[in-house]
Parts: structure tokens; sequence; C-alpha cells
């Protein structure tokens, strides 16, 4: 796995992708306006992202969250260990298991702790506006390259708000259309705003940027890597179970006096052969990761460049979370 240290900026939307659609330009600003922040502005959204992402993480791998990692194995091994131990033998069971339950509560009192900082530092206000401008994005329709799970509170698993959603989940916009007001946002969750469109393109486009710029073609190898992403994995365990069972075949054989024994040896090759079939398949891997690696990178410089890239697919939303932003949290 890479590390992040040359993050690209893969922005969920950007500018140019707003100012495609002078609606969701318009309500992407009333909801600047409302947070106090220009979610238009590329630069200083890439900042937030940035900054914030880093809160949000660092508020999960505090020091109250090891410490409470390492008082939850002390109340577990205590009373397993605590017998052993003369002087607390042939004490009651309440003298034994107290300190356990004691270990237990702080544990408890720690990930609280944990939990509610990482809560707020997810709920930060400008952190809720720009879901709001994700979400009024997927409501219009634009494209959206990936949602970050720690920006939603997601873990890899799904845990937190159930698959797909989170503690934060991305709020849902319903666009509807009327005779009085054609055009008008209402954000679900309480968040009710009336846009006024503009049928102008956005003069504020940077001068460094080009809408027109080419989105890099997917390769044929960045399919087959999104394709082949969860295969394997397995060459290694079967490898040792073959290993195992043919040593075990051929020392019952040997202790036993039983030939027919020996035939369990055709297992130790046959480990080999797995080995290597595991290992070619890795090393075809990691060469479709490289390009798929290359291919994001591709698309963050033409996004950079002001072109409107289309969604990642689940595996290259995974493999830019891997590579580029340290894990998924």
């Amino acid at each position: 796995m890479g590390t992040p240290t040359e993050q690209p900026s893969l922005l969920p939307i950007t500018h140019a992708t707003l100012a495609a659609d002078p609606r969701l330009l318009a309500a992407v600003r009333r909801i600047g306006a409302r947070h106090g922040f220009d979610y238009t502005d590329d630069a200083a959204t890439a900042d937030l992202l940035r900054e914030r992402g880093k809160a949000v993480r660092g508020a999960g791998n505090s020091a109250p969250g090891w410490l409470g990692g390492l008082t939850a194995v002390a109340g577990v091994c205590w009373p397993l260990l605590s017998p052993a131990v003369p002087a607390l033998a042939d004490q009651p069971p309440a003298a034994r298991f107290g300190p356990a339950a004691l270990l237990v509560c702080l544990t408890v009192w720690l990930w609280t702790l944990v939990w509610r900082r990482w809560k707020r530092e997810l709920l930060h206000p400008l952190l809720a506006g720009y879901r709001e401008v994700i979400g009024a994005a997927q409501a219009h329709g634009a494209p959206v390259t990936h949602v970050p799970d720690w920006l939603v509170g997601r873990s890899d698993s799904g845990n937190g708000g159930g698959p797909g959603r989170g503690v934060a989940p991305i709020p849902s916009y319903e666009v509807t259309h009327s005779p009085h007001d054609p055009l008008h946002d209402s954000l679900h969750d309480s968040l009710h705003d009336s846009v006024d469109d503009s049928p102008h393109a956005d003069p504020h486009d940077s001068p460094h940027t080009d809408p027109n710029t080419p989105i890099p073609v997917k390769k044929a190898a960045v399919s087959q890597y999104e394709a082949r992403a969860d295969e394997g994995g397995w060459h290694d365990e079967l490898g040792w179970i073959l290993l195992f069972a043919g040593g075990i075949g051929i020392a019952w054989g040997y202790t036993q006096d039983a030939p027919v024994g020996y035939l369990a040896g055709a297992l130790i090759p046959l480990a080999i052969v797995t080995w290597l079939a595991g290992s070619r398949q890795g090393d075809e891997k990691r060469a479709l990761r490289e390009e798929a690696v290359t291919y994001v990178r591709a698309l963050a410089a033409a996004q950079a460049a002001g072109a409107r890239v289309p969604e990642l697919s689940p595996v290259l939303r995974k493999l830019y979370a891997e590579e580029f932003e340290g894990g998924g949290e």
C-alpha cells in the first residue's frame, strides 16, 4: 500500500462542475453564504478537507483511545491472571474481579470521550455545509468523483449508521419544479432553501483552469484491476494447509510404519505450486494496481486543470483512500 505523501487534489466536486449548471452553482453559493465559506473555491475547499480530515482522524487515534485499548486488555486479562498471584488466590471473587470491573468502566469512559470528540469534529459546521454541497450536486445530476468515508463517518465495513450512510450521511435534496417557482431546491432534514437561478455562465471562472481539458482515458488495465481487485488472497493459507497436511501424513506413516502415509508427501509439491500461482497472481495485480494509481493521478491532474472528471468506481474509491488518504475511516 502506498503512502499519502503525494496525495492528488481529487475533490468530490469542483468549481468547473458547479459552473456547468447555473442552478447548482446558485444553490452552492447559498449554502456557502449560510456557512460563511466559499465552497466554489477549489483551493480553499481542498485545504478545508485536508485540515478537517486530519482532525477527524486524529480524534479517533488520540491518546484516550489508545489508553482505552490498554485498559480493555487489562480488564480482560485480570480475571485470568489474578488466580496465579498468591496474594489474590485465596481472596473472594469480589476482590479478584473488582479491579476488572473498574478497568472496564474506565475503558467505557475513555472510549466515550474519544467518540464525543470524533463526533464533534465530524459535525463541524463547515463539513456539514460541504455535505450539503455534495447532496445538492447529486440531486442536480452533477458527477461527484467520490465521497470520502471519513467525511460521512463511515468505516470500510459500513459501520456507523448502516452500510453506505455513515454517522453523518450526505443529506438528500429534492429538485422540484412548479409554475410559480420553476427551479426550487429543498433540502431534506429540515434544510429548506429556495434557489434563485442564474441563466448566465459563472463570471468567476479561474483563468488557470479550462473546463475543456480532456479527461484521461481509462485503459484496459484499469478496468481489469477493477474486475480483479478482490481476487486471490487464499493461496498462502491453502499452501500452508497442504504443507502441514503433507508433513503430518509423512510423520504418521513413519511412526506407524504405514507406507500409505508417505502418499501425503504429494501434497508438499502441490503447496509449492499453489504458492507460485499466488505469487504470479499477486505480481499481475500489483502491475494492474500501478496502472490504476496512475489513472487516478491523471484524473486529479485533469481536475486541477478544470476538467469535470467522472465518478470513481467503488474499487477506485477504495484505492484512492488507501493510496492517498492513508486508509478509510
